[in-house]
């Protein structure tokens, strides 16, 4: 059985089936028998979506909202195949990203140069186009209307340019894809999370992320939702966190500008430093070699992404 965690009011997350076992989480809103979806994972998440709706004993036709917080393929890469197979869903995107999900070959041609094709083809498989006349592009300030309940759209950069995030009104929560950074379970520890910012290629911006995260703050929300992974509590403490950690990413990055060929070696070895430290202080106990596979990607693209931006910044 795949993960799978009720928050109560009607908000669930289950594992994507993305990768590895809770690396990815789907998020399921349910409001008088309507339903959203929040973020796709890869093509490999039809089944447990589908598992999903039968667990609470809602057909495919219930679902109206197909809700991407941004098109990385992570989040985005199985938003076709649900298309297809959910009628009555209607795919909800930032202007920004809703002609890549019509016709994704420069999205797919963009992952495959970092991938590779033999990754893509094995890790995504083909991303299905969704028909234009059903997606709604997610402007700032976009309210949809799911039962009961209103889902604010906002528009949060520093991620992505494309990047959006989700106000539930009626728990006063945020659905935040990866703007409210990464916080994966096998850090708890005794009930208290880890978190640490994802700043990954190509349009990573401190200054942005910065802005976004207190934009989401001032909502005063009482949980975040993040697709890496599911719920996090205690929001003003991980957005201290969350801000230090993205600093001390960026510092190191600085600190690092003028290394030449070994830059890229040079970052990611500051973020992995900086990163078993603050875990170790956390008081996380798993083996150095574990987190390391756990955090492996993420300590590959958070250095990408900062070197990108130390090349690209004005």
């Amino acid at each position: 059985m795949f993960d799978w965690r009720d928050y109560k009011n009607g908000i669930y997350a289950f594992d994507a089936g993305y990768v590895r076992p809770i690396l990815a989480a789907i998020h399921l809103l349910v409001d008088d028998g309507r339903v959203a979806l929040i973020d796709t994972g890869s093509n490999d998440s039809l089944p447990n979506v589908l598992a999903a709706l039968e667990k609470l004993g809602l057909g495919r036709d219930a679902v109206d909202y197909i809700i991407l917080t941004h098109i990385h393929l992570d989040h985005a890469g199985g938003a076709g195949t649900l298309m297809r197979e959910l009628p009555n869903a209607r795919l909800v995107v930032h202007p920004r990203g809703s002609r890549h999900m019509a016709e994704p070959s420069k999205l797919v041609a963009g992952v495959t140069a970092v991938y590779g094709q033999d990754y893509v083809d094995q890790v995504y498989g083909e991303i299905l186009p969704i028909a234009a006349e059903r997606i709604i592009d997610a402007h700032e300030g976009l309210t949809l209307q799911l039962g009961g309940r209103e889902l604010l759209c906002i528009d949060t950069p520093g991620h992505a340019k494309h990047h959006i995030c989700i106000v539930d009104r009626k728990t006063n929560s945020i659905f935040t894809g990866d703007m409210f950074g990464l916080s994966y379970r096998e850090f708890d520890v005794d009930g208290r999370q880890f978190i640490l910012p994802t700043t990954s290629p190509t349009q990573f911006d401190p200054v942005e992320m910065h802005a976004s995260i207190n934009r989401l703050m001032s909502f005063t929300p009482t949980a975040m939702y993040l697709t890496h992974y599911a719920q996090v509590y205690d929001v003003t403490t991980q957005a201290a966190a969350l801000r230090q950690r993205l600093d001390s990413h960026v510092a190191i990055a600085e600190a690092h500008a003028n290394a030449g060929a070994g830059r890229h070696a040079a970052i990611k070895q500051g973020i992995t430093d900086a990163l078993l430290a603050d875990l170790r202080t956390h008081g996380c106990s798993l083996p150095e070699a574990d987190i390391i596979d756990v955090l492996a990607t993420d300590l590959e693209l958070n250095a990408q992404g900062l070197a990108y931006w130390l090349d690209h910044r004005l």
